[in-house]
């Protein structure tokens, strides 16, 4: 782990990524990827230290409220955020400023910080992002090894329903010969359905492969399952879309079953619901009813 002074912290999109790299040891993460342009070791975590200070400038000067969300390149919940509350202080921060807030993790550690999400909801607006891609929790094991079971996150997604916090889970990837069963699809569907999530993003039943990712990729099955790398070689080459041969049927399962529980299916559509923020005053007006 090391520290840098950031410049800038928000992106156009109203994200934030206060960490850069991360510790959870998933196999098919996407930000290992060489084309980030990472200068440092992917689990030397890179601290974005003042990204609080940088935060609390950039809210104080907005006119119009958004809502804030993190996560999208490394886990705001690795690790480390046990001890450093970065993520913990900039809720804080979008709490006191009347915003919004929407973080994508894998990590119970979310947990921790239930109070704040629930106070931004009453106020704007909060949504809980949870990766579920995995359902069988020593698979899991294997190919996310330092973030805690599919079994917890779905207890997280359940504690957050009890709370009225809206969440959105991310289905992906599906790993061809590893997750693109039915039944994995399944049981993940069940949990999402159970915890009432508001939807569920999945870009096809498939993973992403590309320079420095696929490498990672490729050596962890090699250690856990002998020649299956060989296959996919074979199968794919260096193709950066790499699909399951049941992706036709698995995609039809997942879009028809979310129709029928009224479940958001469309990214698009996902992502509008996660950026719109409710009438402040509209919002307030009901709690003082």
């Amino acid at each position: 782990m090391h520290f840098v002074e950031a410049k800038t912290l928000l992106s156009r999109w109203n994200g934030m990524n206060l960490y850069r790299g991360c510790a959870h040891g998933c196999v098919y993460c996407d930000s290992r990827s060489a084309c980030y342009r990472f200068t440092h070791p992917f689990e030397d975590i890179e601290v974005k230290r003042n990204a609080p200070e940088l935060l609390e400038d950039t809210l104080q000067r907005r006119r119009k409220r958004a809502v804030i969300s993190t996560g999208s390149m490394s886990d705001p919940y690795q690790p480390c955020e046990k001890e450093l509350m970065l993520t913990r202080r900039c809720l804080e921060i979008i709490e006191r400023h009347g915003f919004g807030a929407s973080v994508i993790t894998k990590s119970d550690l979310v947990l921790r910080d239930l109070d704040l999400f629930d106070n931004i909801n009453r106020r704007a607006k909060s949504v809980l992002q949870m990766t579920l891609t995995v359902a069988n929790d020593s698979l899991s094991k294997l190919l996310e090894p330092n973030v805690c079971t599919t079994t917890r996150r779905y207890e997280v997604l359940k504690e957050f329903q009890r709370h009225g916090i809206p969440a959105v889970v991310w289905m992906t990837p599906i790993l061809p010969f590893l997750t693109d069963t039915e039944e994995n699809i399944r049981r993940i569907l069940d949990y999402c359905f159970d915890a009432d999530v508001k939807g569920i993003i999945c870009y096809g039943a498939g993973v992403t492969l590309r320079e420095g990712d696929r490498e990672y990729y490729y050596r962890a099955l090699d250690r856990h399952f002998p020649g299956l790398s060989d296959e996919y070689r074979r199968r794919y080459g260096n193709a950066y879309e790499v699909n399951s041969p049941h992706s036709a049927a698995l995609m039809r399962l997942f879009h028809d079953e979310c129709d029928k529980r009224g479940v958001l299916h469309d990214p698009e559509e996902c992502f509008r619901y996660i950026a719109e923020l409710p009438d402040k005053k509209e919002q307030l007006s009901l709690f003082d009813l």
